[in-house]
């Protein structure tokens, strides 16, 4: 089996998280999922700082992006994130309560590669999981990461 890319789930809701992890084993998708509980703790993650100073590994294959989170949201990971030539290239989907149009809107213009609001009931919430991690995990085609910095030049 080849060695799967993690998925960076950005959430600080416990109910969610647990929501997610329990659709995406569901659904019969094993790749890690690695939980960062706000923005700051998900940019120490990407970019090998604080905490995960020492992380190794690869990139994740796409991040699952709380918008309204405490002490760094998924607006300003954004900003900090898309513009970077390496990181920048990683598929983020907003998972969301928000339907607020500014909110997607702001997104869009940060660089969000999708905007989901998150559906209140839990078979809805399973099934769109369902889609994310299929489409984003098997279907799409990612830019290898060794030359996303190659590719914005």
């Amino acid at each position: 089996m080849p060695n799967l890319q993690s998925i960076l789930l950005v959430e600080d809701n416990l109910n969610d998280i647990e929501l997610v992890m329990n659709a995406l084993k569901r659904n019969n998708l094993v790749n890690t999922v690695i939980v960062a509980r706000h923005g700051g703790e998900a940019l120490d993650y990407l970019y090998r700082r604080g905490d995960f100073a020492g992380r190794e590994g690869d990139e994740p294959l796409f991040i699952l992006l709380d918008l309204k989170m405490p002490k760094v949201d998924g607006l300003e990971v954004l900003r900090q994130l898309k513009p970077d030539p390496k990181l920048g290239m990683i598929p983020v989907v907003m998972l969301t309560s928000s339907s607020e149009e500014s909110d997607l809107v702001k997104s869009y213009r940060l660089g969000v590669n999708a905007y989901v609001v998150k559906p209140v009931d839990f078979l809805q919430f399973v099934e769109a999981i369902r889609q994310l991690g299929m489409f984003w995990a098997l279907l799409n085609k990612p830019p290898p990461m060794t030359e996303a910095s190659t590719l914005t030049r």
